[in-house]
Order: structure tokens, then sequence, then C-alpha cells
């Protein structure tokens, strides 16, 4: 049997950095993984998902390159060059994850963990991917037969990550419905595509597949796409989503799927019930905890009614020595979340202190255009009790935008009326995953209008957004028409 002073089950974003910080601080640290390290964001999330539309983006502008005054000619996708390079990007970064954690003298058992108390777990070989040999390992279930690892610890840090919904639906179990997962399969770009679900995941993936060619259908059940995200954000983007040839069903829900002679066909109800004849349909309506075969019941912590393991702000269960970070939590099911929660974990075990605010949490969309936002919506802002001043700044004002040749969206702020604080901040336009920081350390220094305004940012730079957006909320507007006085 192996002894660890912490052992982390899950090598994704949260669990190889509270790794890596636990032994930075002096502790024994193992971590029991059953994919490449990692975890979803690296293999089969974020990464692979950012270095695909990368390649989307590259064959767009390209298309447009006549508008930059360069000639091309023969422009086409070779679609196994794009996922190639996904690949290739992919394994650089798990196989620097795997250097950091040996170079930081953690041990990685490859394995399936399955609990036999709350701080001991017996390892067993990964069995197959539900998804053939290529699938995602992460979601496998172990193979049979006796361990082949025991392991023991003086604590326990739980961090096995998220798996997609699956639809109760009719025909969900068809040939061609898939999942993101499943999507990473697909050998070539689908002529036709069904994706039920509008919010990050759903969006990605039309901006992908639309970009490269295919005849692309997206249907939300709620009144926008995106719905987690300021509704002038939805709005622009089922409009920006329409011009590019997406077909946007808002308010609808899909009750069925069923095979054609031609693929699959999908019923949609809602205002304008509809049939849609497609090749694929990819599901994305969200995730739930990764814990099955993990023997959770073995360890007595405490879940919610979904399965999401409870934790503390120090993110301590219920049971001693044992925590919990990153989607299994239910938190924010962000890799960046998950990763700072590794942090406070491990700090809190070696006895340190740290801290996370879940109120100052910036998320991105990698869409066309990028979405980001950190903090209220104008909505939630008013129904907290603030009263509100709300103001946006478009893209096309910015100069650097305009050389660019990319101006579609603005920069929306939310802020206190009286004292003027950043409540929140909401981007939809050219590099809003880049900019959304700026809008982060404002509300974690409680920063104001003023300081912002007042703050000299360079030009000609996207960056400019942030001061102009916080002049129009304060009524001071330079670069866009004031507003009218009433």
């Amino acid at each position: 049997m192996q002894e660890f002073d912490l052992l982390v089950v899950g090598g994704g974003p949260g669990g190889y950095v509270a790794a890596i910080r636990a032994a930075q601080r002096g502790l024994s640290v193992g971590v029991v993984e059953k994919e490449r390290p990692g975890g979803v964001c690296l293999n089969w999330g974020c990464i692979p998902t950012k270095a695909m539309l990368r390649s989307a983006e590259v064959y767009e502008t390209v298309q447009h390159a006549a508008e930059f005054g360069i000639n091309v000619e023969n422009v086409s996708v070779d679609y196994d060059a794009i996922r190639r390079r996904k690949s290739s990007v992919v394994k650089g970064l798990t196989d620097g994850v795997a250097g950091l954690l040996k170079s930081n003298g953690v041990t990685v058992i490859n394995g399936h963990a399955r609990f036999t108390g709350p701080t001991t777990v017996d390892v067993y070989a990964t069995g197959d991917s539900p998804l053939g040999a290529d699938g995602p390992r992460y979601a496998a279930e172990p193979a049979g037969g006796a361990p082949i690892e025991q392991v023991k610890a003086r604590d326990v840090i739980i961090a096995t990550g998220s798996v997609p919904v699956q639809l109760p639906l009719p025909g969900a179990d068809l040939p061609g419905v898939i999942t993101s997962d499943g999507a990473f399969g697909l050998e070539e770009v689908p002529r036709r595509i069904a994706i039920i679900g509008g919010s990050a995941v759903g969006a990605e993936w039309a901006t992908l597949f639309s970009t490269l060619g295919s005849e692309v259908s997206i249907i939300e059940m709620q009144k926008t796409l995106v719905p987690a995200e300021d509704v002038e954000v939805g709005k622009a983007l089922g409009r920006s989503f329409s011009k590019r040839g997406i077909k946007v069903l808002t308010e609808a829900t899909v009750s069925r799927v069923d095979e054609s002679a031609d693929g699959l066909t999908v019923t949609v109800d809602g205002a304008k019930p509809q049939k849609i004849d497609v090749d694929v349909v990819l599901v994305g309506v969200g995730r739930k905890p990764n814990t099955a075969n993990l023997d959770l019941d073995k360890t007595g912590v405490a879940t919610t009614e979904r399965g999401f393991i409870t934790v503390d702000d120090t993110l301590r269960t219920n049971v001693e020595h044992v925590y919990a970070i990153g989607d299994v939590t239910g938190k924010a099911l962000l890799a960046h979340v998950a990763s700072h929660q590794g942090v406070v974990a491990a700090e809190t075990i070696a006895g340190h202190h740290a801290s996370i605010d879940y109120d100052v949490i910036p998320a991105a969309t990698f869409t066309h255009p990028e979405i980001a936002s950190v903090g209220l919506t104008e909505a939630q802002a008013k129904e907290a009790g603030h009263d509100v001043v709300a103001a946006k700044f478009p893209f096309a004002a910015l100069g650097r935008a305009q050389s660019y040749g990319d101006t579609e969206g603005f920069l929306k702020i939310v802020a206190g009326k009286k004292y003027g604080e950043v409540l929140g901040v909401h981007i939809i336009g050219h590099s809003a995953s880049d900019l959304i920081t700026e809008g982060a350390l404002a509300m974690a220094l409680e920063a104001t209008l003023d300081e912002l305004a007042e703050t000299i940012h360079a030009h000609p730079t996207l960056g400019e957004i942030g001061m102009e957006a916080a002049m129009a909320a304060l009524g001071l507007p330079v670069h866009v028409a004031p507003p009218k006085k009433r």
C-alpha cells in the first residue's frame, strides 16, 4: 500500500494544480488519473475546441483576405489536418502537465480510483471508453479483477470533474446523436447538424461547424442564446448567428429524434413547431458530476439532490480530511475556478490561508463574436436591490477594431448609481475573453467608474473599450454621441 500526506483523485485543472501546490508546500502527494493529465479541459473541452475554433477562424479570415488587399485562391478545409493539429496541441499541453507533476515530485498512479473509506482507495485498471478506443477515458468504467494498487492518505481531494448530461429523449440512442465528447470523433464536417442547447458548449460547436460549412440549427429552450449572460448579449449573439446563416430557434424544445431515409429528423416544439432533417444531432445541455463507479458512499460525504459534493469556503466536505474541488462541487463548472479551488484546498491542507470569491468569476464563450462576462447582469443587479447605471460602448467606435476589420459587438458595464462601483462587465466582440480580465480586476479591487475612466489606456487598442464604457456610464462619452436628454 502506498501512503501519502495528500491523495488527489483526478488530474484535471483542479487536481493537478492542487497536487503541485501541496507538493510545493512540502507534502508528499499522489494523484490517481485514468487518462492523460489535464482532465476534460485539456483533453476533451477547453483546449481541443479552442484549437479547432482557431482553425475555423483562420479559414474565415482567409476567405475575406481580399478585403485587406490580399489575394488568395483555392481556399479549402482539410478537416483531418484540423484534427491532427488539435491533437498535437493537446499532446503538447498534457505532456507539459505530466512534466510539471514529475518535476514537483508528485506521484501519478494511472487507473480508476474506488474508495474503500474516507481516505483510502483501491486503484483499478481502466476499462473501455464509452465512445470506443478514441473516446474519453475519464468517463470509462474500471476494468474487472483485483486492484492494481492500494493507496492511503492523511487527506484526500476529490477532483473527478463532470460528464455531459444525456437527455431522456426518444431517439437519443440513435447513431448520429452525440454529445460534445462525441463531436471530437466526427471524421468529417457534418453537412447538416442540429445542436440542442444554446449555452457555451452548443454555441461554440455551432460557430465551428457553421464556419467550416455545415448547415447548422441551434435549439434553446430559453428566450435567448447563452441564457446565463446579460440578455442584450444573448440577443446580439442570436442576431450574429442568424446573419452567419445559422438557424436559431429559441423558446423551443426537442421532443424526439427519428431516423429518416436521409439521416435524422428532429422534432422541435415551441411557438413554431417544425421538423428539421439533419445528419448529426449534438446534445449540449449541461453536465453532471463524474462520480459513477467511485464508491463515493464509502467516504460519507454529503451531496446535493443532483449529486454534487457539498463543500465549505475552504473546500472541506462534511467528512474530516476529505475535500472536493472543481466541477464535482457544482459551484461553477469552469476550469479556472477548479484551479483556484485546488490552490485553496491545498493551502488549507498545508496549514496556510487562501480564499475564493465566487462573486468575481470571469467566464468566456469562444463563439464568433466572442463573449465574456464577470459579475452581475443588469437584471441581476436590479433584482439584488441595486440602484443601477448601465452603459454600452460599441467596438465599431474603436480605431483598433476598425483597422483590424472586426467591429461587431459591444462592452456593457453595470455599476451602482450612487458610488459608481463596478457590479458587472459584459462583452460580445473580438478578444472578449482577454478584455474581461480588466473587468474582473476592477471588481476585485472595488474600482469605480471614475477610476476606470481616469486610467489612461493605450491607443489604439481594443482595451480602450472599458474606459470608454465607463465614460459613457458617467454620462461623459467622448467617442460616441452623448445620451439624449429627457
